[in-house]
C-alpha cells in the first residue's frame, strides 16, 4: 500500500494539515528509529524465517522485520491481537530484545518464548507502550520468540522495522536452520489409498468399502480420505461417503479406466430418500464404465465431478427420486444423457454431453457440447456457448515411477472438455517442488514451507492454523485432496494471497474456528490494483463452512481485492444444521466480497449468512450461475433489517459500480423460525452499466416471502414453492 517512508508521510498527513509539524514529528521518529551501539552484535533472529499472524500487503512481509534493513518493514491487519514471531533454529538462552516500531505500534504487547511454536511463556509485558525504539533486557530461553500484541498505539495494525532477539545459542542460517525435505515419490501417509492394477479386485474393494462404511453418514466428522487410482483397468464400484476424493493418477481421465460405477445416492435412511445433505466429496480424472450403462452422482453443495469420462449416461438424482441440490460438472464427457429429474438446479462449464434431460429451477451451462438451447423460465435453462476464461483445477497424476502435479493453462472463450481432443494445455510441477501437509504439520512449518519457496500439496486431514498462512510467491499452487480442512484459531486468517500472478488454491475446506475471524481467506491486500489478465490467481473447489461441526465465527468468508481473479465452484455456508448453530451463535455477516475489478466467478454458491451474501464493489465482474438460500434461522423481522430495507440482498452489485453482467441466479427463502419474515429483495444492483439475466426466487414450504426479485422488479415468491422469475434487468 506504501513504503515504509512514504507510509509514514501518507499516516501523518491526514492528522496534521501544517506540514512543518508533520516534518518534525516524522524526523523524530526516524531518529528514534536508528540503531545504536549497544546493539552492534548480529541479532540471532537476523535472517531466520518469521511468520505473523496477519499482513497488511504483500509489501509487508514478516521476514522484513528480522532482515536487518531498516527501510522494509512488518505491517499487520488493522485489527487485534496480532503477532509476529521468529524461529531461531534452535533453543537460545535470551536477554534482551530490541523492537524498532513504524508510527503504528504496540501499546499492550508481551514478548513471548516457545520451544515448540504452540507453547508459549511470557518474559515481558507492557500496556504503556509508546512506540520508537524498545530496548528490553529480559531472560528467557526458547527456539521461538515472539511479539504479541492485543492493543494498538493507533487506528493502523502493528508494525516494525526490525524485530531482534539478543542472546547465545539458536541455530545458524536462515529459515529455521533446516530445509524441508521433499521427493518425487513422497510418503502420502495412511489416508491416502493408492491402487494399481496389480492389485486384486478383491482387496481394492475391501478398502474402498471400509472407506465408505466410515465416510458414509459422517457428515461433521474429522475422518479425511482420499482414493487414487494409477494408470490402468480396474473392475470395482466406489460408493463416495463425505470427506471422500477418488481420482485417477492418469493425465489423461482416459488412462485410468473404472468397469463398475463411481457413486453418490441418498445412501442414509436419515435423509428420507433426498440428497439435499450429500456435500463435501469428489470424483475427477476418470473414465467409468458402467455397470447399468448409467453412473450415478446424486449431490448437493461441494460435490464436483471434475475431468471425468462417462461411458454411458449419467444421472444426477438420487434413485428415489427424492430432492437434491447441487451441482457442478466441469471438462468432462459423457457420451450418453444427462438426467437431472430433481435436482433443483445444476450448473455445467466446459463439457461435451451425450444430450440433456431436465430442469426445475435454474439449469446453467456454459462451453457445453450438447446442452439445451436457452429458454429461461419455461424450462428454465440459461446456456452459454463458451465461458469467457477458465483454467481446469491442478491434479496429482503418476507416470515414469513420480509423482507430479499438472497446473492446466489459461482457456480463453472455452467450449468442451480440455482433453477430448489432444492432451489438456499446461505444466507439470514434480512433486519434489512441492511440500507434502500431512496431519501434525503446524502453520508455521507450513509457511517455512511457503517461505522456502515450495507449493503445498494437503493431504487428507484437519489442520489448526495458529497463524496465516502467507503465500507470496506467485504462481504457487496451494492444492488439498480429501476435502483437507484448515480451522484457523484464535481468529487469524488461514490463508492471505498477496497481489501476484497466478496463485491456485484447489481442493480445500475452510472452517469457521470459535473466535471470530475478521476474514477466512482474502486474496490481495486492500486496494489492490496490479492487473494479472495473463495470469489470474484462481480458486476451485474451495468451500467455506460456518458451524455445523463445531461453534464457528467468521465475519467475511472470502474477500477478493485483487483484479481478475477467477472463483470456479465456491460454496460458502452458514451452518443450518449440526452443532453450533443459531442466529447469536455462529455469526458470520457475508460470504463472498469481491472488490477487485473483471472479477469472474464460474459457479458461486453462498447460504445463509446473516447481512449481505454477496457484496460486489469491483468493476467489470461476472458470475456464471448463483445460487444462495437466506439465513433459515432469522427470529424476527426487526433482527433482520438493513435500516428501513427488510432484509439483505442474497448478492449486491454496490452502487459506485459502472460495469457488472450475471447469467442464471437464484435466491431461495426459508424462514422456518419465523415465517412472518420477509425481504423486500434477493438482488441489488445499479440501474446503469449492469446487464442481469435469468434471475428467480422461491419460498420454500411457504416459509417467508421475497417480495421482489431485483430491486423494484419481479412479483412476491408464490405459496407454492414456485419460482417468481425476471428474464432480463434493467
Amino acid at each position: 500500500m506504501y513504503s515504509s517512508s512514504s507510509g509514514l508521510r501518507a499516516r501523518f498527513s491526514k492528522h496534521f494539515a501544517a506540514g512543518g509539524l508533520a516534518a518534525t514529528v516524522l524526523t523524530a521518529l526516524l531518529v528514534a528509529i536508528a540503531p545504536t551501539s549497544a546493539q552492534a552484535a548480529v541479532p540471532l533472529s537476523q535472517g531466520k524465517t518469521a511468520t505473523a499472524s496477519s499482513t497488511e500487503g504483500a509489501a509487508f512481509p514478516a521476514s522484513a522485520a528480522v532482515d536487518g534493513d531498516l527501510n522494509s518493514r512488518w505491517a499487520s491487519a488493522w485489527a487485534d491481537p496480532q503477532w509476529l514471531q521468529v524461529d531461531l533454529g534452535a533453543t537460545a538462552t535470551i536477554n534482551q530484545v530490541v523492537l524498532r516500531w513504524e508510527a503504528a505500534a504496540g501499546k499492550a504487547f508481551e514478548i513471548q518464548t516457545s520451544p515448540n511454536g504452540s507453547t508459549w511463556t511470557s518474559i515481558y509485558s507492557t500496556t504503556t507502550g509508546a512506540g520508537g525504539t524498545q530496548t528490553l533486557n529480559v531472560t528467557g530461553s526458547g527456539r521461538y520468540v515472539r511479539m504479541y500484541g492485543t492493543a494498538r498505539t493507533t487506528g493502523y495494525g502493528y508494525s516494525l522495522f526490525e524485530f531482534e532477539v539478543y542472546g547465545t545459542g539458536g541455530g545458524g542460517g536462515g529459515g529455521g536452520g533446516t530445509t524441508l525435505p521433499t521427493s518425487d515419490t513422497p510418503d502420502f501417509g495412511s489416508s491416502m489409498h493408492i491402487f494399481d492394477p496389480s492389485m486384486s479386485s478383491a482387496s481394492i474393494q475391501s478398502t474402498l468399502d471400509e472407506v465408505f462404511n466410515a465416510q458414509k453418514a459422517n457428515q461433521f466428522g474429522s475422518r479425511r480420505d482420499a482414493v487414487l487410482f494409477k494408470p490402468g483397468t480396474y473392475s470395482n464400484t466406489a460408493n463416495v461417503g463425505y470427506y471422500t476424493s477418488v481420482a485417477g493418477l492418469g493425465l489423461s481421465p482416459d488412462d485410468v479406466t473404472i468397469n463398475g460405477d463411481v457413486t453418490v445416492d441418498a445412501f442414509n435412511a436419515s435423509e428420507a430418500g433426498n440428497a439435499t445433505q450429500n456435500f463435501w466429496r469428489s470424483t475427477e480424472n476418470l473414465s467409468v464404465v458402467p455397470s447399468s450403462g448409467t453412473d450415478r452422482w446424486a449431490v448437493a453443495q461441494a460435490g464436483p465431478f471434475r475431468r471425468m469420462h462417462i461411458k454411458g449416461g449419467l444421472n444426477l438424482f438420487p434413485a428415489s427420486y427424492g430432492w437434491a441440490s447441487g451441482g457442478y460438472i466441469a471438462d468432462s464427457k459423457i457420451d450418453g444423457k444427462v438426467a437431472s429429474a430433481s435436482q433443483q438446479q445444476w450448473y455445467s462449464r466446459d463439457s461435451n454431453f451425450g444430450s440433456w434431460e431436465g430442469s426445475v429451477w435454474n439449469m446453467v451451462f456454459s462451453g457445453v457440447s450438447g446442452a439445451p438451447a436457452t429458454t429461461f423460465p419455461n424450462p428454465p435453462i440459461t446456456t452459454l456457448a463458451t465461458t469467457p476464461q477458465s483454467r481446469e483445477k491442478p491434479f496429482l497424476y503418476f507416470a515414469d515411477g513420480k509423482y507430479r502435479v499438472f497446473v492446466p493453462s489459461l482457456r480463453t472463450n472455452a467450449s468442451g472438455a480440455s482433453w477430448t481432443n489432444g492432451s489438456t494445455a499446461g505444466s507439470s510441477i514434480p512433486m519434489s517442488q512441492f511440500y507434502v501437509v500431512k496431519p501434525g504439520d503446524d502453520a508455521a512449518r507450513i509457511n517455512q514451507a511457503l517461505a522456502q519457496g515450495l507449493n503445498l500439496f494437503f493431504t487428507p486431514g484437519v489442520y489448526h492454523l495458529n497463524q496465516t498462512l502467507n503465500v507470496t510467491r506467485a504462481d504457487t499452487v496451494v492444492l488439498g485432496i480429501g476435502l483437507a480442512t484448515l480451522i484457523p484459531d484464535n481468529g487469524v486468517t488461514a490463508i492471505s494471497v498477496s497481489d501476484v500472478d497466478g496463485v491456485k488454491l484447489a481442493g480445500l475446506l475452510v472452517d469457521a474456528g470459535t473466535t471470530n475471524s475478521t476474514s477466512l481467506v482474502t486474496v490481495g491486500q486492500t486496494g489492490a490494483s496490479a492487473s494479472h489478465a495473463a495470469d489470474p490467481t484462481s480458486l476451485q473447489d474451495v468451500f467455506f463452512r460456518i458451524g455445523g461441526a463445531t461453534v464457528g465465527k467468521a465475519t467475511t468468508s472470502l474477500v477478493v481485492n485483487s483484479n481478475n481473479v477467477l472463483l470456479d465452484h465456491i460454496w460458502a455456508w452458514r451452518a443450518d444444521h449440526g452443532s453450533g448453530i443459531g442466529w447469536t451463535t455462529n455469526t458470520a455477516d457475508t460470504g463472498v466480497a469481491v472488490n477487485g475489478n473483471n472479477v469472474l466467478a464460474t459457479g458461486l454458491f453462498v447460504e445463509h449468512y446473516q447481512k449481505t451474501e454477496v457484496n460486489w464493489t469491483g468493476n467489470g465482474g461476472r458470475t456464471i450461475f448463483f445460487q444462495n438460500e437466506m439465513p433459515y434461522d432469522v427470529p424476527d423481522q426487526a433482527s433482520w433489517m438493513n435500516g428501513s430495507t427488510k432484509g439483505y440482498a442474497a448478492y449486491r452489485v454496490a452502487p459506485t459500480v459502472t460495469s457488472h453482467e450475471a447469467w442464471g441466479l437464484g435466491s431461495y427463502c426459508y424462514f422456518n423460525v419465523n415465517g412472518t419474515v420477509a425481504a423486500d429483495h434477493a438482488f441489488e444492483v445499479p440501474t446503469t452499466g449492469t446487464r442481469m439475466h435469468d434471475l428467480l426466487t422461491v419460498s420454500l414450504g411457504n416459509n417467508g416471502s421475497i417480495t421482489h426479485v431485483v430491486n423494484n422488479t419481479g412479483a412476491v415468491t408464490p405459496t407454492n414453492s414456485t419460482p417468481s422469475n425476471v428474464t432480463s434487468y434493467p
